[in-house]
């Protein structure tokens, strides 16, 4: 990985190519002036560019379809800074904080610091995407606890109706940090609007498809019938003891 590079805002000048992934893909004096003057309003006084992904030989912690994902200092610390692309399908980040600020309501994902238009400021989980994390070596009881977790997790949200919306396919979507602790994060397709499946969705991944086999090098092979059954269960109940039944039939 690419040494970190920390650019004071105040040299973020156009033309350069730290300023441009500010206003990717389409770069301008006009919207960079704007989202430097959000990134003022949000109190960054710095972006660090160092991640695993690559926009024009730079480092970024991430790159999706709606945003970048970048390192921010606030107030001497550092954060997670989520950018709008100008070709995005949506015209603000306001859905995403919210839907963020939902989960955190029952203490999942990120902790949401701010927002503006074009920006979303949360908390930086400094980790590994759990399929990286799995290839680490961390024994059986760690992984089931970590397992665990996210399934906990997963169960609140469906508690306050919140539906995240990707994680039956989910290799980029949970954090593990270097306190092996578990983080849903990227909310951007949530919503509470539809009937919320993040339980059944989660345990898919892990259990049936997704990173099945290697979740079952390292705690053993589920029986896919009774977890499947544990599944439809709790899909008609949707309670605590429903729950629990999913955790024994995924051996947790």
């Amino acid at each position: 990985m690419k040494k970190s590079v920390i650019v004071p805002i105040e040299k973020l000048e156009q033309g350069t190519t730290y300023a441009e992934i500010l206003c990717y893909p389409k770069p301008g004096k006009v919207e960079l002036k704007k989202r430097l003057s959000e990134l003022q309003t949000l109190g960054v006084t710095a972006l660090e560019f160092r991640g695993p992904k690559q926009i024009s030989n730079v480092s970024v912690l991430g790159k999706g379809c709606v945003g970048i994902v970048l390192i921010a200092h606030v107030n001497k610390e550092k954060v997670a800074l989520k950018v709008r692309r100008l070709d995005a399908d949506r015209r603000m980040m306001r859905h995403e904080a919210e839907m963020l600020e939902k989960a955190n309501s029952v203490k999942v994902g990120p902790k949401l610091l701010d927002y503006t238009g074009n920006m979303v400021l949360m908390q930086f989980v400094d980790g590994f995407l759990l399929p990286e994390w799995l290839r680490k070596r961390v024994g059986k009881v760690q992984v089931k606890k970590v397992l665990r977790g996210v399934l906990e997790q997963c169960w609140l949200l469906d508690s306050v109706g919140l539906d995240h919306g990707e994680l039956s396919h989910a290799p980029k979507h949970i954090i593990v940090d270097r306190a092996n602790r578990p983080f849903i994060v990227d909310f951007e397709t949530a919503s509470v609007n539809r009937r919320p499946a993040n339980v059944t969705s989660i345990c898919q991944f892990l259990f049936i498809s997704g990173i099945a086999g290697e979740v079952a090098g390292k705690i053993g092979k589920r029986d896919k019938k009774i977890m499947i059954e544990a599944l439809r269960f709790y899909k008609k109940c949707r309670t605590r003891e429903g729950f629990e039944t999913v955790l024994k039939a995924c051996g947790l």
